[in-house]
């Protein structure tokens, strides 16, 4: 079978933009989640979020192209611009029939949305934009960054909620393994921080109110943790197929070497109490990519710090990995720092594993100082750990029942 493997990589996040700055904030246990700054939000119970802070879009999408566009799309665009330069990667030399893009949101552009619905409730129908659908739309990222790079292979965005990137890096894998294209542009983008973003998902009591500890309030696996917080951003990785990768002498950060989906079919919020969809993902994406459970040595967690959704992987990861690997297994949730991306976090996450693998350091869960007893994995506490990992698993679970699993392996 062919190897899908991963040559570049985009990281536009609120601990830092770019795959350098992002890993050495990742790896130093810093944390991006500030109070918001973007509106005012004393009327609001959850006060705090990941904003994406250091940004340079203009480097990367002209000032007039952004003001046609939702911030999710800059972020989308920034992110898999840094992928293809980060890859070295020249389009003008490539079969443009033979590349193609999966770029995902859950849920696209909101602060558009919101932005519209306020001009149409107080100047009336005839001052809506006309740029308001296409800025909206969660598809529109993958069809631009084709667009600009002539891209002519599939082209298509997953829209599964917080499963949303995993699944595109999924497709992107098999479209590549079944010889469709040599090579896709995959990931997911979001930015959510809006208030009615943030009063939708506190209106659910899903957000942490710790306002007064902004950098302590995202604590996965943590008996303490009252709910997650949300981050934006984008993460992008440039996958290509292994002997396209060769001949041009490409760097090659992992191997995308397989990938599990599957649904609960329980609750639309809440995960299944016994993890069974969880397990089964990871179950699936490990057999796809012919690895045992004692192959895996780490685990990028979906880890939101809410209190049902670590308590139900803890259980998954216990069922799908046995008793003795399951306690040897390494397992962190970089949402600790980020925050939650929710249709980005697969993307962002997978840039995380890529670089776990490449450099033998695996990152750690800040926030965690008291232990859950229904949480009692190794959950990396505080510190990131060097160590060699020849295998990798990242686990994105969406609302609807949907959960994503993604296997990386080291080359």
């Amino acid at each position: 079978m062919r190897k899908a493997v991963v040559t570049g990589l985009g990281a536009v996040s609120p601990v830092g933009c770019g795959v350098t700055t992002f890993w050495q904030n990742i790896i130093a246990g810093k944390s991006g989640i500030r109070r918001i700054d973007r509106f005012d939000p004393t009327d609001q119970t959850a006060q705090i979020a990941g904003q994406v802070r250091d940004l340079t879009a203009d480097a990367f999408v002209p000032p007039k192209e952004q003001r046609r566009l939702d911030r999710f799309s800059v972020y989308a665009i920034c992110g898999a611009k840094m992928a293809i330069a980060d890859a070295g990667i020249d389009f003008s030399k490539t079969d443009a029939e033979r590349c193609g893009v999966a770029m995902s949101a859950g849920m696209g552009g909101i602060e558009t949305f919101y932005g519209e619905a306020i001009t149409l409730r107080d100047k009336g129908p005839r001052r809506v934009s006309p740029f308001t659908v296409p800025a909206m739309i969660p598809n529109i990222p993958s069809g631009l960054i084709a667009i600009e790079f002539g891209l002519k292979g599939p082209n298509y965005a997953v829209v599964t909620a917080c499963a949303s990137a995993l699944h595109s890096i999924g497709f992107a894998m098999r479209s590549i393994q079944s010889g469709e294209c040599d090579v896709m542009i995959a990931g997911g983008a979001e930015a959510t921080i809006t208030p009615m973003g943030i009063a939708s998902f506190a209106s659910m009591r899903a957000l942490s109110t710790r306002n007064d500890n902004p950098e302590a309030a995202s604590r996965p696996f943590d008996k303490d943790r009252d709910g997650f917080v949300m981050g934006e951003g984008a993460g992008v990785l440039l996958i290509e197929e292994y002997e396209h990768a060769v001949r041009r002498g490409a760097r090659i950060y992992a191997e995308v070497a397989g990938f599990g989906m599957t649904c609960d079919a329980f609750h639309m919020t809440a995960p299944c109490d016994d993890g069974d969809g969880a397990r089964r993902a990871m179950l699936r994406s490990m057999e796809s990519a012919g690895l045992r459970t004692s192959d895996v040595d780490y685990i990028n967690a979906h880890g939101t710090s809410t209190p049902l959704g670590d308590k139900g992987e803890t259980l998954a990861i216990k069922r799908a990995l046995g008793e003795i690997d399951s306690r040897r297994v390494m397992v962190s949730s970089t949402k600790s720092m980020t925050g939650h991306l929710l249709g980005g976090a697969g993307g962002i996450e997978s840039v995380a594993c890529a670089m776990a693998l490449h450099t033998g350091i695996v990152p750690p869960t800040i926030n965690y100082t008291t232990p859950d007893p229904d949480c009692d994995l190794d959950y990396v506490p505080n510190t990131a750990r060097q160590v060699p990992i020849r295998a990798c698993l990242n686990n994105s679970f969406g609302f609807g029942g949907h959960n994503a699993c993604i296997a990386f392996r080291k080359v």
